[in-house]
């Protein structure tokens, strides 16, 4: 079982993800990690999503605990600003505009079923993030979109076969693998303000034994 990180150990990765994409971004240099011990020196997945009066401006990161984490989410905080695919490299003018999140996550797990439409019982909106795979398409949705969207497991569960460039209902099919996970979140409360842990509200249950 992995260990909650502590306010203070999240506070110190989102104010790291922001000085690394202002130096980034203002110098193109990539910096140092700052002297970490514990469970920040510790490999953890992490995606750093970034928001700009609201709507979405960046999020990439590493879904499996391949870095120490404090170095993944450097790595993830620039290639948010600078590598998403969908959005022009953020511009050293939009600094002060930018709200940071870093979303820790456990090791993800396949769930287990005895056939797919047992898939939304075994998923809990809220706590759970979704991998989809099929083939070589691959798609992630962090815990907290289906909860900012409005979405049921069954939405959700499409909505990650779309972002793995699949149809809707993909999750229905056999060979289509499906993962859960979970994230500690840790967010600005407004650009380069004050640092929260933000805690999702729950919706729906998995079955006993999950």
């Amino acid at each position: 079982m992995i260990s909650l990180l502590s306010l203070d150990e999240g506070r110190i990765l989102v104010r790291t993800a922001r000085e690394a994409i202002k130096t980034y971004v203002e110098e193109g240099t990539v910096i140092r990690p700052p002297r970490v011990s514990g469970r920040l020196r510790e490999p953890r997945g992490v995606f750093v999503t970034l928001t700009s009066g609201g709507e979405l401006r960046g999020c990439i990161g590493h879904p499996l605990p391949t870095l120490p984490l404090i170095e993944a989410t450097i790595d993830a905080a620039i290639s948010s600003a600078t590598r998403d695919p969908r959005f022009p490299p953020v511009s050293p003018d939009e600094l002060n505009e930018i709200e940071i999140e870093v979303s820790v996550l456990t090791r993800p797990e396949p769930i287990e079923v005895s056939h797919p439409s047992e898939y939304p019982k075994r998923i809990v909106v809220g706590r759970d993030g979704l991998i989809v795979e099929r083939g070589f398409h691959a798609g992630l949705l962090l815990p907290q979109v289906p909860v900012e969207w409005g979405w049921d497991a069954e939405e959700f569960l499409s909505q990650a076969c779309m972002k793995a460039g699949l149809p809707p209902d993909a999750w229905l099919e056999k060979g289509t693998k499906i993962s859960r996970f979970s994230a500690q979140i840790f967010s600005e409360r407004e650009p380069g303000g004050e640092i929260q842990e933000k805690r999702l509200q729950e919706i729906g249950g998995a079955g006993e034994g999950i």
